[in-house]
């Protein structure tokens, strides 16, 4: 897996995404401290806006941001995007009232809102190979799932030689060296696409999205694991310290074991995925969160949470770490930008969604009565996503052209007149799903 790292432009764009996460880590670490000193017992009450508002440019402000730099260079791009975010972090040991963590936490989550979904998209332009962009995605899930563990043990270490305010410098240092990787390197120029208008631009990745029976099914994958995944990142702290009277040691424990089972997974697909197509690896990923969800049923003690939680890890990896391939195969390249944003965007209106409902969930049933709805829940949402999805997507398409003139070059291209079938994306040519 390492071997993909010879290519020097996706070396050092995969060393600006492990750098900017760790800077991200500090930054939670130190927010949390810093809403402790501003807010005192508040504290959580101003944590939990500050994730809702980060959700909600996420979702919001991706799209908008996609149409905005759709088409222009992407180097100068990501690189503003990256100085906007250092020094978003740079001014943050200088705020001093609550409303002003709102604001600045508002402007730091809508640049990475665009800065993520247009870095995804440039990887598989850099690596056009197939199995080095399977390679690609399960190395960027081992470091999502490194940064998880890695970051709280450095933020640690750090606040031994100096306080909260330092680890936002680090934050800043981490946004900066990102910067200073990405214009190290030359990128693969944007495509032009064939839509013009603002409105066009803005809608175009959701209608991609939602037109292609795939990510249709893809959606309600990203929605159904958001719920197995909440339920560990919120109510993993209540079952360890409430439920059975253990540390924050221990709750960390938990939460690393969810980050082993989806990390050793990621070394795995590879190989896995020549072998089977991304829709039986996710829906067998989702299958074995369901078969984690219903064991919760049996949890007793932490051993056993540990071992559901590291299930549960291996699910959630298998389920995410191919939605880029689906994704890629799912637009042209002028518009993979545009898919990526609506992606990001959507996905995270269903963590947005499933966080609170999976912190409600333990609040009005038992542990056992909340893994069984739960199951319940992702198994219907399985069943759809099956039903949605068709199992031979990846064939061509039969379809018929009778808004093009004879000898356009579309046409003259396939050979078979205004008949023909090929490998099928919504674009500009192709504006609805054929039957």
């Amino acid at each position: 897996m390492l071997s993909i790292l010879r290519h020097r432009v996706y070396r050092h764009l995969f060393a600006a995404q492990v750098i900017s996460l760790l800077g991200t880590g500090l930054a939670t670490v130190a927010l949390s401290l810093m809403a402790f000193e501003l807010a005192g017992d508040n504290a959580g009450t101003v944590l939990a806006t500050a994730l809702t508002i980060k959700m909600l440019a996420y979702v919001f402000v991706s799209p908008l941001l996609a149409a905005l730099f759709q088409g222009r260079p992407r180097k100068p791009v990501l690189v503003l995007l990256d100085i906007i975010r250092a020094l978003t972090a740079l001014s943050l040991p200088f705020l001093t009232e609550v409303w002003h963590i709102y604001v600045v936490i508002f402007v730091l989550q809508s640049s990475s809102a665009g800065f993520t979904p247009l870095f995804q998209a440039t990887i598989p332009d850099v690596l056009p190979d197939e199995r080095e962009y399977t390679r690609a995605l399960s190395l960027s899930r081992m470091a999502y799932d490194m940064e998880s563990l890695i970051s709280p043990m450095l933020a640690a270490t750090l606040l031994l030689i100096t306080s909260w305010h330092g680890l936002f410098f680090g934050t800043m240092l981490g946004f900066v060296a990102s910067a200073l990787l990405v214009l190290s390197v030359t990128l693969p120029k944007a495509q032009a696409s064939a839509v013009n208008t603002w409105t066009d631009r803005l809608t175009k990745g959701g209608r991609i999205y939602l037109l292609t029976p795939r990510l249709r099914g893809l959606l309600l994958l990203s929605f159904t694991t958001a719920l197995g995944g909440a339920m560990v990142f919120v109510n993993t702290v209540v079952l360890v310290q409430g439920n059975f009277a253990l540390s924050g040691q221990q709750t960390a424990f938990a939460l690393a074991a969810f980050g082993f089972g989806s990390m050793l997974t990621a070394l795995t697909l590879p190989t896995l995925l020549e072998k089977i197509t991304e829709r039986r690896v996710m829906l067998a990923g989702l299958g074995l969160m369901i078969v984690a969800q219903l064991s919760g049923t049996l949890i007793t003690d932490y051993v056993t949470l540990l071992m559901i939680w590291f299930v549960l890890g291996a699910g959630y990896s298998l389920v995410q770490t191919p939605t880029s391939k689906v994704l890629v195969r799912s637009a042209s390249n002028a518009d993979r930008p545009a898919l990526f944003a609506a992606h990001f965007s959507l996905s995270h209106a269903g963590w947005m969604m499933a966080y609170p409902f999976a912190g409600w969930l333990l609040t009005v049933l038992d542990v056992n009565s909340a893994f069984l709805v739960l199951a319940g829940l992702s198994v219907i949402g399985l069943m759809l996503a099956y039903k949605l999805w068709p199992e031979d997507e990846n064939n061509a398409l039969f379809h018929r052209h009778d808004d093009l003139e004879a000898g356009h070059e579309h046409l003259e291209a396939f050979g078979y007149g205004k008949e023909h079938s090929h490998l099928y994306v919504i674009d500009s040519l192709h504006l609805k799903w054929p039957r």
